[in-house]
């Protein structure tokens, strides 16, 4: 499978290059920093996705079969990040004629509102009584602007005319791969409080073949 992964040195994107890597996938890894991939058997391709040049991005997804993306904001300078890139990636994949990508954002972002969906569940169906009336909401106020520009991102997919996944994973972990991870379609995973950023790699891979995937969020969870 031809694969560009972007945010490739970030903690699931690693995860993305090293699993691709080893399945035999031919894999492009668009990065901000290229050293840091030194070595990597990959292309690798820089671009700074806040201020990239369209024909730069062309030439990283041109030809793909799918992208997946790891990018998102890793502080609160970084907020903003995750729609831009997107944005950028998603034009670079229409005209380049590349229809697939599946990226990661976050368990409680199906409750906060966007330009586009004001009005969001107040809870995920999927979510505990912990999660609901204790993490759910703590986290969010926290977190509001990393939580808000993944709700913007995904937004930006919904119309972006592709053939999209998001997968929202809960608390990550730097645990090892297991494979055991659970999964659900449209809601978060009930009970599921953490997951290995390893998994959310593999679940993120393995939903390019799940045609039913398209479309849809995903929960995840250990």
């Amino acid at each position: 499978m031809k694969l560009t992964i972007v945010g490739a040195t970030g903690g699931v994107g690693r995860h993305l290059v090293d699993q691709a890597v080893a399945a035999g996938d031919d894999a492009t890894a668009m990065v901000r920093d290229p050293g840091k991939l030194a070595g990597a058997p990959v292309r690798v391709v820089a671009a700074d996705l806040a201020t990239a040049d369209p024909t730069t991005l062309r030439a990283a997804v041109e030809g793909a079969d799918a992208v997946l993306s790891g990018l998102g904001p890793r502080s609160a300078a970084d907020a903003g990040i995750a729609t831009r890139g997107t944005r950028a990636v998603i034009e670079a994949m229409t005209t380049g004629g590349v229809r697939r990508i599946v990226v990661v954002s976050a368990a409680p972002v199906g409750t906060v509102p966007s330009p586009g969906r004001p009005h969001p569940p107040r809870r995920d169906p999927g979510d505990g009584p912990l999660m609901r009336y204790l993490l759910g909401p703590a986290i969010r106020r926290v977190l509001r602007r990393h939580y808000a520009d993944l709700a913007l991102m995904e937004e930006v997919l919904r119309d972006s005319g592709l053939d999209w996944t998001v997968v929202r994973p809960p608390r990550l972990t730097d645990r090892p791969l297991t494979g055991t991870y659970r999964t659900a379609y449209g809601c978060n995973v009930r009970g599921g409080l953490t997951v290995s950023r390893a998994d959310v790699a593999h679940a993120m891979r393995h939903l390019l073949d799940r045609p039913e995937s398209v479309g849809q969020t995903v929960g995840i969870a250990n």
